[in-house]
């Protein structure tokens, strides 16, 4: 048997325990199973822990600053509740003060329509007056001329009467003079020997003052008559005898008002031998007196015209030439002239009725 033999072991002999010396035993026996499974188990929890305090910081940070997040938020809401319920305030006065003024204005407009309507019903009560009472001279202005331009074809009329008047061959003045008296009377309202007549024409007068009819017949007095009219006609015929002046009423229709009481006087006297002679010197107060008349004594325009009961005249020396034509055949002229005929023809005075409107000293005439 070789050595080498001898150095390896019986496999029954290694099966069975072998007793080391317990210097050299035990330190292999206890380091092998201790002190790795020691230090695997110690550095892991470590690890963990000081994650878990950066965690727990970071998240420490986050709730800070999510907490002064929502304090801000809570500021800011409060702010903006603040905002909000002073706009809401200051809306509701800005509405209020506008509604107010509106308010305000409303009334204001209000009032104004009020004054406007109650000058609008002034201005009517004011245009229904003057165009339907007694003063009617708007009405006469506008009219006057048209009334005028429709009685010029009786003026050429009377032109043309003219014209064969200077064809005929005239009498002396003296012989005309006595035709005259002896066809046409001669009225003396002023003597007592007409007393009869006088009693009759205060009659007339009276009627017309305490008894006014403003539908009667034409030639009848149609307007309201007061004393003071009264007396200034009868002064006419009483004391001057149906031949005179009379001082104006200050108004053109308080004029023809009088007039047209004596015509209506005399058209009772004479009847349709009465013939109304009317002179103006302008186209504007011709047609003033015919729609006066007119208004007055409820004549239409057919009685206007040279052969009618009333003749206008601008011009002096025609209403002379149809005067004497008028004296001649046998009626009774009535010469009326009118406040503005600064100068008056002395021919005119020789007729047996003239009445003529004398301007109040120291006012204007009236136009």
């Amino acid at each position: 048997m070789n050595s080498d033999e001898s150095s390896i072991p019986n496999p029954a002999e290694a099966s069975a325990p072998v007793e080391l010396p317990s210097e050299i035993a035990a330190p292999v026996v206890e380091s092998e199973p201790i002190v790795a499974p020691v230090a695997t188990e110690v550095v892991a929890p470590i690890d963990d822990l000081a994650n878990a305090e950066l965690r727990l910081a970071e998240l420490q940070r986050q709730e800070q600053t999510i907490r002064q997040e929502i304090t801000t938020l809570q500021a800011t809401q409060k702010v903006l509740q603040e905002q909000v319920r002073e706009t809401q305030t200051n809306l509701a006065r800005l509405v209020q003060e506008a509604l107010s003024d509106l308010e305000q204005r409303k009334q204001s407009l209000q009032i104004s329509v009020e004054q406007l309507e109650r000058r609008r019903d002034r201005v009517r009560d004011e245009m229904r007056k003057s165009f339907a009472g007694v003063s009617q001279e708007l009405a006469i202005r506008v009219q006057g001329f048209k009334d005028y331009l429709v009685g010029s074809l009786q003026d050429l009329a009377t032109t043309a009467e003219q014209l064969e008047l200077t064809k005929t061959p005239e009498p002396t003045k003296p012989a005309v003079e006595v035709s005259t008296a002896a066809a046409a009377p001669n009225p003396k309202f002023a003597e007592q020997g007409f007393q009869n007549t006088a009693k009759q024409i205060r009659g007339i007068l009276d009627q017309y003052r305490t008894m006014p009819d403003y539908y009667g017949p034409p030639w009848q007095l149609r307007r309201t008559f007061e004393p003071i009219h009264a007396e200034r006609v009868s002064n006419w015929f009483f004391t001057q005898g149906g031949r005179g002046t009379i001082r104006s009423m200050g108004s053109r229709l308080q004029n023809i008002l009088i007039a047209s009481a004596a015509a209506s006087v005399l058209r009772n006297l004479y009847g349709d031998r009465l013939r109304a002679l009317v002179l103006a010197n302008s186209p504007e107060r011709l047609g003033e007196w015919r729609r006066g008349l007119q208004d007055c004594l409820g004549i239409s325009r057919g009685d206007f015209g040279p052969e009618r009961g009333v003749v206008i005249f601008e011009a002096a020396d025609a209403l002379i030439q149809k005067a004497d034509r008028l004296v001649n055949d046998g009626n009774m002229p009535l010469i009326i002239i009118d406040e503005t005929e600064d100068q008056i023809n002395l021919a005119l005075l020789q007729f047996p009725l003239w009445l003529a409107f004398a301007p109040i000293p120291g006012q204007t005439s009236i136009f």
